[in-house]
This record gives C-alpha cells, sequence and structure tokens, in this order.
C-alpha cells in the first residue's frame, strides 16, 4: 500500500501545466500508481478548466503551445510541423528486476544502460527529449546497501519503482514518494526484501559527507 505521496502544491503545479519536465516526470510516474492521487490530481484539473472558462482571454506566451504539445508527445508520440503525430522510436532500455514496471511519464526518454558506482549499486542516466539537461537519474540498490549520508542543497524527489528504503524518517516502498530538501540528512538503506529501484531528480547538487562519495557524487551528476 502506498504511504508516501506528493504534496498537495505539487499535484497542483503539475495539473497546471507549470512543473518542470523533470520533476514532472516523476510526480506523473506516482500518479500513474496511486489511485488517490491520480482523483486528486484529475479533481484540480477540474478545477483549474473551470477557472479558465471563467478567466478573460489572453495572450499566450511565446512558444506555449509547442512546450504544451511537447508535453502530450512524451506520453504519446511526437507532433512534426504540420501537426501530425509521428510515433516516438523507443530506445533500448535497461533491465529492470521482475515485477517492475517502467513508468508512462518516461516514454520516449533516453535511458543508459546501468553503470556501477559501488558495491551492490548500480546507476542509469535519463535524458528526457524535451529537457535533457535535467539531473534525473535510475538508482538499483542490492539488498542492505545503502546510499551515502548526504544532505541537500536544493529539492530532491524519489519516486520508488520497486523494493524498499529506510532512512531514519520513514520506510518507502514501491509507489512511494519523496521530497526532501536542505533540512534533511539522511541515509537510504535498502532493506533485505529485494532490490530497490527509484526514479531519482535533483535539483541541485547533493551534499555528501564523504569526499570519495562526493567525488563519485559529481562524476554521476548528482
Amino acid at each position: 500500500m502506498i504511504q508516501h505521496h506528493p504534496g498537495e502544491e505539487l499535484l497542483l503545479t503539475l495539473a497546471a501545466g507549470h512543473l518542470d519536465s523533470g520533476p514532472a516526470v516523476l510526480v506523473d510516474a506516482h500518479v500513474e500508481r496511486c489511485a488517490s492521487c491520480r482523483a486528486q490530481w484529475r479533481q484540480l484539473q477540474a478545477i483549474g478548466g473551470a477557472l479558465i472558462d471563467d478567466a478573460e482571454p489572453a495572450l499566450l506566451e511565446t512558444h506555449a503551445l509547442a512546450r504544451t504539445l511537447e508535453r502530450i508527445d512524451a506520453r504519446d508520440g511526437t507532433s512534426n510541423a504540420n501537426g501530425s503525430i509521428q510515433r516516438t522510436i523507443t530506445t533500448p532500455r535497461p533491465p529492470l528486476p521482475n515485477g517492475a514496471i517502467w513508468p508512462r511519464s518516461l516514454h520516449g526518454s533516453t535511458i543508459s544502460r546501468w553503470r556501477w558506482m559501488g558495491p551492490g549499486m548500480r546507476w542509469s542516466r535519463i535524458e528526457l527529449p524535451h529537457e535533457p539537461n535535467a539531473s534525473l537519474h535510475l538508482l538499483r540498490i542490492a539488498p542492505g546497501r545503502s546510499l551515502p549520508i548526504h544532505s541537500h542543497d536544493g529539492i530532491e524527489f524519489t519516486q520508488v519503482l520497486c523494493g524498499s528504503f529506510d532512512d531514519g524518517r520513514a520506510v518507502f516502498g514501491p509507489g512511494d514518494f519523496d521530497a526532501a530538501d536542505g533540512n534533511v540528512h539522511h541515509q537510504p538503506i535498502v532493506r533485505d526484501s529485494g532490490e530497490c529501484v527509484c526514479l531519482a531528480y535533483v535539483s541541485a547538487p547533493l551534499k555528501f559527507d564523504s569526499k570519495l562519495a562526493a567525488v563519485i557524487g559529481r562524476w554521476i551528476g548528482m
């Protein structure tokens, strides 16, 4: 059962289409799996639609339509200059543990092979077609292994695809969403029940306690 969810402000920003592409991928992935957040998101969309209906007409920002089409294309395909839809060519993806499912929000993304970052720990870089420089990664950690102790200069969003981890604040299992900021100093430890695979987004590089971990973090781009 999903225990941890994005805050209402994040869901509202997603429903309004104002959430940056990197964090939007994670919140979208959560909404896809979580019935309660999906219902709340749809309600917020409906409220937003009603407000738009009552609003005075106004000029759109430059490229607003193009950005909206890019969001749609990320889910369903790509739009050419004439407005017709072309299906996105899906690039090969690294294997996931049995039972894990790729979120639809990663459709059209380029996902690298699994790369070693420590004993029992691998990572993969995700490149979004509409925001290639977003700091978005997959982390795959073996049972009993832990990420280095760290804090944050910005925001770290995590969406659990499979497995579970405990960082001292709570246990996060399949479908759970976590938001950590500068007030959080933690060490996620994967539980013994199986491998843990997470989507992770950071708005700024993590602050690792260990100098070696900091070097690895810079190499990975986290």
